[in-house]
């Protein structure tokens, strides 16, 4: 997903008085001070992490006891390629308590439909399984990125397979259809409120104190925001509640509401 961006100040500019004039002391020497911490806990429930293959799983209960309730794990991605630890860590996170949920990473090389079907057989969804769909710049084939009439019929026949919609991940950069600011890649489209995918619930990924909303969604809000990526003992992020045992590096995630609203929220259509 999307890397973590700096949040520190720069060095503050000292002054000094004119030439010819009676030189004022210098002030003393001002270190950069970060930020306070955002107040993650006033904004919404920071009890999701999402993961893939890529990610060390040492105990899936570490990671229940660490206050994390829910667990996003890639599945697919494109038409061809299967995440092999999802279905194999399923069963322990599970066990563990956690809830469980699958995402799938979206390319241009298949049709909308080909590839809802290849996440579902890769996912196996239960009732309660939550569904999600990762809609971002494919950085490393940037020709390969998932289009617009794609990403619309992936969730068309994802909803048609499993009578609810699934949940959209998306930096408001892209959704909005400008340019990326290091890339200049760009969706070659803007999500409009009509899209089917604006009726589905909203997964932001944006990395400040608090996210821009795609315009598509201005009115519906947020429901999953990722304010940080691979965050480790080594790494933390910042305004994070705590660090989360049991795993080698994971993505963090709000949710809007409170424990009792995601466990409602969770694997069902809002």
């Amino acid at each position: 997903m999307i890397s973590r961006r700096n949040v520190f100040s720069g060095l503050a500019a000292l002054t000094t008085a004119g030439c010819g004039a009676r030189q004022a002391p210098l002030p003393p020497y001002q270190y950069p001070i970060a930020p306070p911490p955002p107040d993650r806990a006033s904004q919404g429930l920071d009890a999701v992490i999402d993961i893939s293959r890529g990610v060390t799983v040492s105990d899936f209960r570490l990671v229940r006891q660490s206050n994390i309730l829910a667990v996003i794990h890639k599945a697919s991605e494109g038409g061809d390629y299967l995440d092999t630890a999802c279905t194999a860590r399923r069963p322990a996170a599970e066990a563990a308590g956690l809830l469980w949920g699958t995402y799938h990473y979206g390319t241009g090389q298949a049709s909308g439909t080909q590839q809802a079907a290849f996440f579902l057989n890769a996912s196996r969804p239960g009732p309660k399984t939550l569904l999600a769909l990762d809609l971002e710049a494919n950085d490393n084939n940037p020709s390969n990125s998932m289009r617009l009439d794609q990403a619309e019929e992936f969730v068309r026949a994802v909803a048609e397979a499993t009578n609810r919609l699934p949940t959209v991940y998306v930096h408001p950069i892209w959704a909005n259809g400008d340019p990326l600011p290091n890339s200049g890649l760009s969706f070659g489209a803007r999500i409009t409120p009509d899209s089917i995918l604006a009726r589905c619930p909203l997964w932001v990924a944006d990395y400040h104190d608090s996210p821009e909303i795609p315009l598509a969604w201005v009115d519906r809000g947020w429901r999953l925001w990722q304010y940080a990526a691979d965050e480790s003992a080594s790494h933390p992020a910042y305004g994070a509640s705590t660090i989360v045992s049991g795993l080698s590096h994971y993505d963090r995630n709000l949710f809007r509401g409170d424990a009792d609203a995601l466990y409602r929220f969770w694997g069902t259509t809002t």
